[in-house]
């Protein structure tokens, strides 16, 4: 047997092409042998293994036999190209940034070629798939010979979802819902106890009531619903317990309450709307009532209660609280308008708050009830003040009420201009009544909070 011995071969052209043997030779290499490829490899996949390109492919392409690609679909669907079969040929694709759900990779067979049997594109349409295919003969043309997912060597333990502005406090994940979405569970954790989540439900708030010369009521807060999960440490507020939940691998809508717009005539505040997760609803705050005589001067019920107004006739009576009731309670009343007919000092009385009534007249100063302070969001703020009363006829800023702490609006005065002040968004505060014509402040916007642990 002859030996030759260099140190390199090239071809004899610049970018030419150096064969080793003949067709039908075999060529050996010895055991403890170490081949290093620093190019791309190709054709060496006939005994079922593709050699892997790191370049990826976001675009359509034409695929090379022996070779895997890892395909990127996120800016839209990305067709491959098979090459012309020959019986051991194999090629491999690989979903890069895990958006094959959204985007297909669809596999072109060349010609009247087939995809198991069949003369049609193959649609790859499952999240982190990886897929290899050998190319048999003519009548099954190419078939799947190993087919994987990501997941399968997935080694986090602990949930992943998706939806709302995630945020992260120590080793806690939030999500936070200031509109409707989706909150997906993706992954669940592999410990049950990581799969109860913290959450706070907040409604819109109830807008103010509007009294021509004489006190309107605030409008209630949404309610304020909350539960934390043993495995998230943050400080809760004092409504804690509203019921467990623990997630599975699935979509959670998500509704977030508005808060009701103010009315631009004398008259009763309308209600907020009601947030929803999964099982917990909680109901928007109840209106606060205006000047006109019959109901329309009383508050109405909600998750907090409006505060009711001051006519020249009888006083409003507020609306109730925890309306519909869950424990712990939602929210609290608001207090009724009261004060002698035609005293500037006559007043509504202020909305609801998720933890204190609202306060009343006769003297004035009738505030919205206080709201309920959490740090489930990675810092205490506090949701859900009630909205606070205008005072009557020659009312002064010393004789209205303030919104209460956590978002509610403060009441206006008379004369005009004076007018109330809005609910804070994304708090569900109540909106301030007003006594200036202008119309009762708008409640403030809900918001729904959801936390886990994440690692």
């Amino acid at each position: 047997m002859s030996e030759i011995k260099v140190n390199k071969i090239s071809p004899r052209t610049a970018c030419g092409t150096t064969t080793l043997g003949d067709s039908g030779d075999t060529i050996s290499i010895p055991a403890g042998v170490t081949i290093t490829n620093s190019g791309t490899a190709s054709g060496f996949g006939a005994t079922g293994a593709a050699s892997w390109s790191t370049t990826v492919k976001t675009g359509d392409f034409t695929a090379t036999a022996g070779i895997g690609y890892f395909v990127n679909t996120t800016s839209g669907e990305v067709d491959v190209a098979l090459p012309a079969g020959t019986a051991g040929a194999v090629v491999a694709v690989k979903d890069y940034a895990n958006t094959w759900n959204t985007n297909n990779c669809i596999l072109v067979p060349n010609g009247s070629e087939k995809i198991g049997g069949l003369n049609n594109n193959a649609i790859l349409s499952t999240e982190g798939q990886a897929v290899t295919l050998l190319y048999i003969d003519a009548v099954q043309g190419w078939l799947v010979t190993d087919d994987g997912l990501q997941s399968s060597a997935d080694n986090n333990p602990y949930m992943v979802a998706t939806g709302g502005t995630i945020t992260t406090s120590g080793n806690d994940k939030i999500h936070t819902f200031t509109g409707p979405g989706t909150f997906t569970v993706c992954q669940t954790a592999d410990s049950a106890a990581n799969n109860a989540v913290s959450y706070m439900v907040v409604a819109g708030g109830g807008a103010g009531g509007d009294a021509g010369d004489r006190g309107a009521g605030g409008g209630g807060a949404g309610g304020f619903r909350e539960d934390k999960s043993p495995v998230t440490p943050y400080t809760a507020s004092p409504l804690e317990g509203a019921g467990a939940i623990t997630v599975t691998a699935t979509a959670y809508p998500i509704t977030v309450g508005a808060g009701a717009a103010g009315r631009t005539a004398p008259n009763q505040g309308l209600q907020g709307s009601s947030s929803i997760f999964s099982t917990i609803t909680s109901a928007g705050g109840g209106g606060g009532g205006g000047e006109s005589s019959g109901a329309d001067r009383d508050g109405t019920a909600g998750g907090s209660g409006g505060g009711g107004g001051k006519a020249g006739g009888p006083d409003g009576t507020a609306g109730a609280g925890n309306t519909p009731p869950v424990s712990p309670a939602q929210g609290f009343a608001g207090a009724g308008g009261g004060g002698p007919a035609g005293n500037p000092n006559a007043a509504g009385g202020g909305g609801g708050g998720a933890t204190a009534l609202g306060l009343g007249p006769p003297v004035g100063n009738a505030n919205g009830g206080a709201g309920a302070t959490t740090s489930i969001s990675g810092s205490p703020v506090a949701y859900a003040g009630g909205g606070g009363a205008a005072g009557g006829s020659g009312a002064t800023p010393s004789n209205k009420g303030a919104g209460g702490t956590g978002g509610g609006g403060g009441g206006g005065g008379n004369p005009a201009p004076d007018p109330a002040t809005p609910g804070t968004v994304n708090t569900g505060g109540g909106g301030g009544g007003t006594s200036d014509n202008s119309g009762g402040g708008s409640g403030g916007s809900g918001v729904v909070i959801i936390r886990y642990k994440y690692q």
